[in-house]
């Protein structure tokens, strides 16, 4: 590398007044730092080498293309139009973050019909441009709702998705730092997966801020009345936070129908591919009033006149709220990893319309069912629970089997099992979170049957 060179070294140590690189990193405490040196393997000589590498080490992995997948948790294979694929790579849309003044009023259309369909589908009015994931979407909209409330804690499912809580925890901060919100975790009903009501009633204080709601939940539960839980919130001055996943709003009712404040969700399944280490992306709305703008953190979008008749033009505003206008004095901190996808999350959602989401609904509902009817005939297994979209749990406990050893025995039969939830929810034991969306035909089904009662027989 150009600044390894020793003149350069020099110079640069100059600059900034040591005459060893090792001065800098005297404030990391020794027990910091590895004690040993790290063994890197040889320099590559050349780019056909490391082309080699790289192809050997990528071809190592399996996707979900090329092996039956039941995958599920927080990223799932949903079909993406050739379309969404087309808009992606189009250099108007690919090449400008910021860009031009030329190229901005494409972007911010394309940004500004983001947020009015996903606005529809949702039933609420004022939505901003998505973060970087539906945990990080979810850990804005806590702290939102304690902006607004002045309060400090937010009422929560026991079965919330692991990573999602995990990146709600860091939002809220360790306990002892000025700005923590404490997550108290409300039981569910045992038979049915829901929340139970009469544990959150007897939760809600003058110290709730908000009641998290997924529906579907983590594990799949659709949960039967979200607005009975939004009144009890609202009856003790807190707001409600519904998760939703918007492949279901074709069939289930829409937070802003059943009085959520503010919904959260994922845009991944809106025509995004699964993808390893980048954005999947998430979403925040809320209904269009001044205290729920003031407290977003995140980028809008806003259309008006312009001072020629009939002109409109469309710009960023409470631009200075966020940290890209505020930095570290902004509401919070956000990124802009996953901008482009809302360019394709647009193009999907015109694509399908409100016949194309009531239809893709009602193929998810009726695949899974199938699959969870089909699975609960293999001996040993059973479905945890009734009410689901798209994802439902399924109980191994009385095989004699681990989820663990289920999904390497299916593994070696070309199929990647459900999730296994024994490590993330011990309390449900050996069970897995299987999803089925539309991409899974019922061969694909009855082949994960097979597989199935091949393994525990």
């Amino acid at each position: 590398m150009a600044n390894s060179a020793p003149a350069l070294r020099e110079e640069l140590c100059a600059a900034v007044g040591v005459s060893d690189p090792e001065e800098l990193f005297a404030q990391i405490p020794l027990d910091h730092r590895a004690a040993r040196p790290v063994v890197l393997p040889p320099a590559l000589a050349s780019e056909v080498e490391l082309s080699r590498h790289l192809r050997d080490t990528l071809g190592r992995n399996v996707d979900c293309e090329a092996v039956l997948s039941f995958l599920g948790g927080g990223c799932w294979q949903h079909h993406v139009p050739a379309v969404c694929d087309e808009l992606a790579t189009r250099t108007e849309f690919l090449t400008p973050v910021w860009g031009t003044p030329a190229s901005d009023h494409g972007r911010n259309q394309a940004w500004f019909e983001f947020s009015s369909q996903l606005g529809e589908l949702l039933d609420l009015d004022f939505v901003g441009l998505p973060v970087y994931s539906w945990g990080c979407a979810a850990g804005h909209a806590v702290r939102m709702a304690a902006r607004i409330t002045g309060r400090d804690q937010i009422l929560i499912s026991e079965f919330m998705d692991h990573e999602r809580l995990a990146v709600m925890r860091t939002y809220c901060e360790p306990p002892g730092m000025r700005g923590h919100i404490e997550l108290r975790s409300v039981p569910t009903n045992p038979a049915t997966g829901t929340i139970a009501v009469d544990e959150l009633a007897a939760a809600l204080s003058d110290r709730t801020a908000a009641v998290y709601l997924e529906t579907p939940s983590g594990l799949g539960v659709i949960e039967p009345d979200p607005g009975q839980i939004a009144r009890l919130a609202h009856s003790h001055g807190a707001e409600l936070i519904a998760g939703v996943d918007p492949t279901s709003l074709g069939l289930l009712a829409p937070p802003g129908q059943y009085g959520a404040d503010i919904a959260v969700g994922p845009t991944q399944p809106l025509g995004v591919h699964m993808n390893c280490g980048g954005g999947v992306g998430g979403f925040i709305a809320s209904r269009d009033e001044e205290r729920y703008a003031r407290a977003y953190p995140t980028l809008q979008v806003s259309l008006c006149p312009t001072s020629k008749q009939g002109e409109h033009g469309f710009a960023l505003t409470l631009f200075q709220q966020s940290s890209y206008g505020s930095r570290e004095l902004g509401n919070d901190w956000t990124g802009n990893s996953v901008y482009l996808w809302a360019v394709v999350n647009a193009a999907y959602m015109a694509l399908l319309g409100p016949a194309g989401f009531a239809e893709l609904g009602e193929l998810i509902l009726a695949r899974s069912r199938y699959a969870a009817t089909r699975l609960a005939e293999v001996p040993g297994v059973s479905v945890r629970w009734p009410w689901f979209f798209k994802e439902f749990v399924l109980d191994f406990n009385e095989t004699g089997r681990t989820v663990a050893e289920i999904n390497v025995a299916l593994r070696e039969r070309g199929i990647f099992g459900g999730g296994d939830l024994s490590l993330s929810h011990p309390q449900l034991g050996q069970a897995a979170l299987y999803c089925v969306t539309e991409v899974h035909t019922q061969h694909d089904i009855d082949r994960l049957v097979t597989a199935l009662t091949e393994v525990l027989a």
